[in-house]
């Protein structure tokens, strides 16, 4: 028997939804109230969201087209060219308010993490089309932003990781060897922002704690030293840090986390701090069922607006440190898919019984899949988990069952591959039904 096709779309989002409530040092109802005008904003975010990015994966060129219609001197922005990439592509500095507190906010400084590059044009055009609205208005004469979005446009255009000259950017704080980092570096100096918002993407299989519970948004205040002393720069961050928490618990309680605090003497968040601006790092990980990051793309929006607020109003400097230190820390990090347990079946090859773990290039969206490793993987757990004891995984004609090779087989209830109940090629089929026993581990 097999069932319906939505099978699979639910057996994705077990992790997410089938969520304990989380253990952590402060609970919902320790939380202070959220600012009045958030779940106001939140109701009317169609507004404010920008068309044009509802894939992630998309080129600065593609984004600057998208935005530069929202960034008008009449809104109040002011764009300036900071320098060019290792390819030539342009650098731009986006300025916005007229407000004693200097406030720098980077995104997609690693090419492939592009939901807080979306979230900002959704913020752009909030702050250039809602002037007066009050939570607009306060920023504009409280706060100064400085916006570079998409600092790695190279890797944007390939959708990796690092740079052209294939230098990971976010640990060129100290060299400086690549010009994208030289560019942040002489815009911060030129600045001394006494805020700043390093916007990341993790993987979607890193774990809240030791729990279960997927990491959707994690935060850090980084330390300005090995000893991860707070002082006052690093205490301001942490203030903001634990308003953002506030406002996101209602949202996604129990899948937030905080990052590992170890000083990184060559990384941007850490030399930041060092050098006298409170830095937050804000990490998008990944919702279940959410592949494009269209509901992060949302989440972050709303952290940064309450961000942003803390620091007009100065609330983040009597935000309880406690909402912050008491978030558990990421976890491990699980595979995308293990199958446990069928018998291999591979021609000319003797049959064995083991099992199989394939990792996505697209771990959302469940794209370019590859076989990781094979054997007894024990009580390995993993996003996605299909008990296949009872049936043979056979791969399809051209295509083998070793490591590192893609992930191009069929679960059958024939050694021949003739009965196929599910199968994968590259790519997760969302249509296709899931065998019967497919389960969460």
């Amino acid at each position: 028997m097999i069932r319906p096709a939505l099978m699979l779309a639910m057996l994705m989002l077990l992790p997410h939804v089938a969520s304990a409530a989380p253990a952590t040092a402060s609970s919902p109802a320790e939380l202070p109230p959220p600012p009045a005008w958030l779940a106001v904003v939140e109701a009317d975010y169609s507004r404010h969201h920008v068309d044009g990015l509802s894939s992630r994966i998309f080129t600065a060129e593609h984004w600057w087209e998208i935005a530069t219609p929202l960034l008008t001197t009449e809104a109040g922005f002011e764009i300036e060219p900071i320098g060019y990439s290792a390819e030539g592509r342009p650098l731009r500095h986006v300025h916005w308010g007229d407000g004693p507190t200097r406030v720098l906010l980077w995104s997609q400084m690693h090419g492939d993490e592009s939901t807080a590059s979306m979230a900002l044009a959704d913020l752009f055009r909030f702050l250039g089309q809602s002037p007066a609205h009050p939570l607009a208005d306060r920023l504009r004469r409280q706060l100064s932003l400085h916006v570079v979005p998409i600092l790695n446009p190279d890797g944007a255009a390939r959708f990796q990781r690092r740079n052209a000259q294939g230098i990971d950017i976010n640990r060129d704080a100290a060299a400086l060897a690549s010009p994208e980092a030289r560019a942040l570096k002489m815009l911060r100096d030129r600045l001394q922002p006494a805020f700043g918002f390093n916007l990341h993407d993790q993987r979607p299989g890193y774990r809240v704690g030791d729990s279960a519970r997927g990491t959707a948004i994690a935060l850090l205040a980084p330390p300005f030293n090995e000893q991860r002393e707070v002082n006052d720069v690093r205490g301001r961050a942490i203030g903001v840090s634990a308003l953002i928490r506030a406002a996101l618990e209602p949202r996604i309680g129990g899948h937030i986390a905080r990052w590992d605090d170890e000083f990184n003497p060559r990384a941007f968040g850490d030399l930041m701090t060092y050098w006298g601006t409170s830095t937050v790092l804000i990490e998008s990980g990944g919702i279940e069922g959410d592949p494009q990051k269209q509901k992060l793309r949302k989440l972050n929006f709303l952290a940064l607006l309450v961000a942003l607020d803390a620091i007009a109003s100065g609330d983040y400097a009597s935000a309880p440190h406690a909402l912050y230190t008491g978030l558990p820390e990421n976890g491990d990090v699980w595979p995308d898919l293990l199958i446990r347990g069928a018998t291999l079946a591979s021609p000319g090859v003797a049959p064995a019984r083991a099992d199989i773990l394939v990792e996505f290039e697209h771990a959302l969206s469940g794209e370019g899949g590859r076989i990781t490793d094979i054997g007894d993987l024990g009580a390995r757990s993993a996003r996605t988990v299909i008990d296949a004891r009872d049936l043979y995984l056979t791969p399809v004609p051209g295509s083998r069952l070793v490591h590192n090779a893609p992930a191009r087989f069929a679960l059958s209830r024939d050694p021949e591959g003739l009965q196929v109940v599910w199968s994968l090629l590259d790519d997760l089929d969302t249509t296709q039904p899931m065998p019967e026993n497919a389960g969460r581990h």
